[in-house]
């Protein structure tokens, strides 16, 4: 199992690991992300228009094509780990985290006895590898298997970051700079950070390398993304669905009237 999820295989092997960001339900949009040659997708049911059921769509369509199927959850509640795993999910990334307590929360719901509480009986989640597990393996095996993450976008969880990247059971710690700015005082303006909120992520790095952890950003576009790889983080997003579909949209449209490229500063 471990080996049929390319992000984890990837850190194994002490790679950087790229993904793409589906904002948009439809197994067609899962699909077509999954196709741009990326490891993983990140299927946002936090702010994207993805409910439990297009979630369920998404994982599957994901996984047949060979990519990581990864499910950001709505909020830190151990049911909806639940269902993201049960769905298939080779991992979870829990928003907006504000303690180390609530990263060994997220660490028993998400592991199978003895580790954790996790519930088994799911016939669908061994069905998203390949060669599929029997129920035995994935209960054996799931534990290694599958990632845990925690994004780091709260005041609170900076001042804990030391102590949460220390968490038996987490993986990733993965930087979301727009609500990091924010929740610090320091917000992400027309594109820009502040040397402040730049300080705040290289600290979020920092705790992860003494800890011997991955460390994942968001990234707006494929530049940023290199950037951000030449940094030496390990999880990176290129894009997402619905911002990328809106600037090329834009950029055809200009391109027909003879205008020139949108401004890429104006998407989130």
């Amino acid at each position: 199992m471990e080996s049929c999820n390319r992000m984890k295989a990837a850190f194994a092997q002490n790679k950087q690991s790229m993904g793409m960001w589906q904002m948009l339900p439809g197994a067609n949009v899962s699909r077509l992300l999954a196709r741009s040659g990326v490891d993983w997708v990140m299927v946002d049911c936090e702010h994207g228009n993805i409910d439990d059921g297009a979630m369920h769509d998404a994982v599957p369509a994901i996984a047949a094509l060979g990519v990581t199927p990864l499910v950001r959850l709505p909020d830190v509640q151990s049911w909806m780990v639940k269902r993201a795993l049960d769905a298939g999910a080779h991992g979870v990334l829990v928003p907006l985290l504000r303690s180390a307590d609530q990263a060994r929360e997220l660490v028993q719901a998400a592991k199978f006895p003895p580790w954790g509480k996790r519930g088994f009986g799911s016939p669908i989640a061994p069905e998203r590898f390949n060669p599929v597990p029997s129920f035995t393996e994935y209960l054996q095996q799931a534990n290694d298997a599958l990632l845990t993450m925690v994004q780091i976008e709260t005041q609170e969880a900076l001042n804990e970051v030391e102590d949460i990247a220390a968490v038996k059971g987490i993986d990733v710690l993965f930087v979301g700079p727009f609500d990091l700015g924010n929740n610090i005082g320091h917000p992400v303006l027309n594109g820009v950070m502040s040397p402040e909120l730049e300080e705040a992520i290289v600290r979020i790095l920092t705790a992860c390398r003494k800890a011997g952890k991955k460390c994942g950003i968001y990234a707006t576009s494929g530049e940023q993304a290199k950037l951000y790889a030449d940094q030496g983080f390990d999880m990176i997003s290129v894009s997402a669905d619905y911002t990328a579909l809106e600037f090329v949209l834009k950029q055809q449209f200009n391109a027909s009237m003879g205008g020139p490229a949108p401004d890429k500063s104006g998407s989130y």
